[in-house]
């Protein structure tokens, strides 16, 4: 390289230094980094899909965390808070969804640092290179990120110096069938199947009273769902409960007495002793292949090992779990783990087959970089696949990654953690309701959100 490429690339550098950071999402996570980064006197732009911050989290809001708020809060946040008057809520308590949204999220959003930076009702479509597609290398570390945004104004274009995308997964649900394609038939049953957490006891209450819902799944969002509906059941006649597994045993809902998150293994023992009183309906080993409508609702088809069979509904709601949306980084340079769809090197940590929420070890940029310079996965989008999040982690995450933006190395690598332990046992139902002991995670639940549970 000669003396006139380096002094080019030098400039080009300082140049990209005086474009914003973008952040994709204005959730927890996504308001977490934009704090730490006011914190570093870095400049940085939020979208925002929503018309509001946390959209994801207002749909599930009539949900409990089993989280504490002393968990809940980014450290950062809170410095910024707390200098403009606001006080943690109680430690221990457990809020709701929209508590976190109304006590803690949307003050932060208000403050005049972050939201004269905020962009909200924009989706950011698609992030690229300025001028480059994924293939071309020369220059590429200096060379502006480029994001197609969509509002009411229409489709536009902005550069960034660096991307942190923590637009989650909840808008991704997991298929129905067990190969991870949508069933056959479910366009034609689209209005009879419902997202994860529903409202049952509230705005969507007349749709779940008095018919029959089969929740599919076995995480804590399927179980957060079916005691929502078994009080339903109590004070609707003719309200009906089936809970739909494709497994032998439901091992994602945890239930150990050595969990701290004490409210977690308590959903667990709930569903249990519903499911022995008989006002839960356990289907197990249920594949599901085909969907079908009928006169009132839904024909599930499913493989019972080689054998065909069947089971009608009038409504399914669907809580297999989440998966990453990377279609709008097509153009980007990611490693990722080829079964979690997680970085590569973040993945060994929170492989849920070996790691529940407090299991997982601090980490930071280095183990969030791609082959993309600048460009990071943050917050429950990281785990790709895996529902091992808590939204302490995530904070973590872009605590060490506005460092790194901001050429402090020794804070970036410096990451450190608490987390409450959880017991890692989960309950196994049998067929007749007969517990036994298992390790697992919860696969069928969202991050921060839909898991009511590790979350963020």
């Amino acid at each position: 390289m000669t003396l006139i490429d380096l002094t080019m690339s030098s400039l080009q550098e300082r140049r990209l230094d005086t474009l914003p950071v973008a952040i994709v999402g204005a959730g927890p996570v996504g308001l977490a980094a934009a704090a730490n980064l006011v914190e570093r006197g870095i400049d940085f732009v939020v979208y925002e899909a929503g018309d509001e911050v946390a959209s994801s989290i207002r749909r599930w809001g009539h949900t409990r965390l089993f989280t504490p708020w002393r968990h809940l809060v980014d450290p950062a946040s809170q410095r910024l808070l707390e200098a403009a008057g606001w006080e943690l809520p109680s430690p221990e308590v457990l809020p709701t969804g929209t508590e976190l949204v109304e006590r803690y999220l949307e003050p932060l959003a208000a403050l005049e640092p972050i939201a004269s930076r905020l962009r909200t009702g924009v989706t950011v479509e698609a992030i690229t290179r300025r001028g480059m597609d994924r293939t071309r290398t020369a220059n590429r570390a200096s060379t502006p990120f480029l994001l197609r945004i969509h509002s009411a104004d229409g489709i536009k274009e902005t550069t960034a110096r660096a991307v942190i995308d923590a637009s989650g997964t909840y808008e991704q649900s997991n298929s129905l069938a067990s190969s991870g394609l949508d069933p056959l038939g479910l366009t034609e049953v689209a209005d009879r199947v419902g997202h994860a957490l529903p409202d049952v006891l509230g705005r969507e209450r007349v749709r779940f009273a008095g018919r029959h819902t089969t929740v599919v799944g076995a995480g804590h969002s399927a179980a957060n769902t079916l005691l929502a509906l078994a009080e339903l059941a109590e004070q609707e006649p003719g309200t009906r409960i089936t809970w739909l597994i494709r497994n032998a045993s439901a091992v994602r809902v945890t239930t150990s007495d050595d969990d701290e998150l004490a409210a977690r293994a308590a959903i667990g023992r709930r569903v249990e002793a519903l499911v022995r009183a008989g006002r839960i309906e356990l289907v197990d080993r249920f594949e599901i292949v085909r969907l079908g409508r009928t006169d009132d609702g839904v024909r599930l088809y499913g493989l019972r090992g080689d054998d065909l069979v069947e089971h009608e509904t009038d409504l399914v709601v669907n809580a297999t779990g989440f998966r990453p949306n990377l279609g709008m980084l097509r153009e980007i340079r990611l490693e990722l783990d080829e079964i979690v769809e997680a970085p590569r090197r973040l993945a060994p940590l929170i492989d849920p087959n070996v790691h529940t929420c407090g299991t997982v070890e601090p980490h930071g940029f280095a183990e969030l970089e791609h082959p993309e310079p600048g460009f990071f996965l943050a917050g429950m989008k990281s785990y790709g696949r895996a529902p091992t999040f808590l939204l302490a982690t995530g904070y973590e995450q872009v605590r060490s990654i506005a460092a790194w933006i901001a050429g402090d190395l020794a804070a970036a690598r410096n990451v450190e953690l608490v987390l409450p332990a959880t017991g890692v046992c989960s309950t196994s139902l049998a067929a007749d309701g007969a517990s036994a002991g298992s390790c697992a995670t919860d696969a069928g639940a969202a991050s921060g959100a839909p898991r009511s549970s590790c979350c963020g």
